[in-house]
């Protein structure tokens, strides 16, 4: 996949930035920075299912809510999407983006106040929470029995291994690197329970011998997440996107596909 450096200067004086929604609905964007014109390229930590998996059917090669979303919200910008795929931690401290590698980041980010200090989030589209998922046939009933001699595996660098370390004293806590290599240690059994989000450990446990046995509120909202203080009013231009697709019934749409009940 490639990578992308480039400097960009930008003086206000001479160039005027128009970030707003036309006649006909769709979000007008002219002059915006991006690493390839007419395209948003968008980088998301694969596989995260539901939220982003590689899909062979799909033109852009990934699907997912987070995948679908934005590619909705560039067609009210009148964007083509390019996804690549990246790790997770160069997302949340902003050095994927600041190095030119994509424009901006769909990877279920939960927003925070220290991640805010390094990016700049738009405003949030999911709310989410934690879970606790373990291998049926456990004799773990709930995080109290998290204690010591037992082993939670989190992902690294996400709010789930921030919840862990703060409400799970007793248990070795595990970090590693991707969601794969989570359910990976699960089934070698290596973890003996696995602390994530929600939706993601529900649909794991949908196809594997486990269960979903506790959830946690933690007042948790992602956001998509650019280069902190860009000048070019992409942050504005994708909140003028995700309220169009919010108003056209489009974001229920996307809901629905993935986390309907029906």
């Amino acid at each position: 996949m490639r990578s992308f450096t480039r400097v960009a200067v930008i003086v206000a004086a001479a160039s005027l930035l128009l970030v707003a929604c036309g006649e006909d609905g769709e979000v007008a964007t002219e002059d915006l920075d991006l690493v390839s014109s007419g395209t948003l390229t968008v980088c998301s930590d694969v596989p995260y299912a539901p939220f982003e998996f590689e899909d062979p059917d799909s033109p852009l090669g990934y699907s997912g809510f987070d995948i679908d979303l934005i590619a909705a919200i560039a067609e009210e910008m009148g964007l083509d999407v390019e996804v690549v795929a990246t790790g997770f931690e160069g997302l949340t401290s902003g050095a994927t983006m600041a190095a030119g590698t994509c424009d901006l980041a769909a990877s279920a980010m939960t927003i925070t106040e220290a991640r805010a200090e390094n990016i700049d989030f738009s405003d949030p589209y999911y709310d989410a929470v934690q879970s606790l998922l373990v291998p049926a046939g456990t004799d773990i009933t709930g995080i109290d029995d998290l204690v010591e001699g037992v082993v939670v595996g989190v992902q690294s660098g996400t709010t789930g291994e921030a919840y862990a370390e703060d409400n799970v004293p007793g248990a070795e806590i595990r970090s590693f690197e991707s969601t794969g290599d989570l359910f990976v240690a699960m089934e070698a059994g290596q973890v003996d329970a696995i602390l994530q989000d929600q939706p993601v450990n529900v649909e794991y446990a949908r196809e594997s011998d486990s269960d979903v046995i506790e959830e946690y509120d933690t007042g948790e909202s992602y956001g998509f997440a650019m280069t902190k203080d860009r000048e070019d009013g992409l942050v504005d231009a994708i909140n003028e996107g995700l309220a169009a697709v919010r108003d056209a019934g489009t974001y229920d749409e996307i809901y629905d596909r993935y986390f309907g009940t029906g």
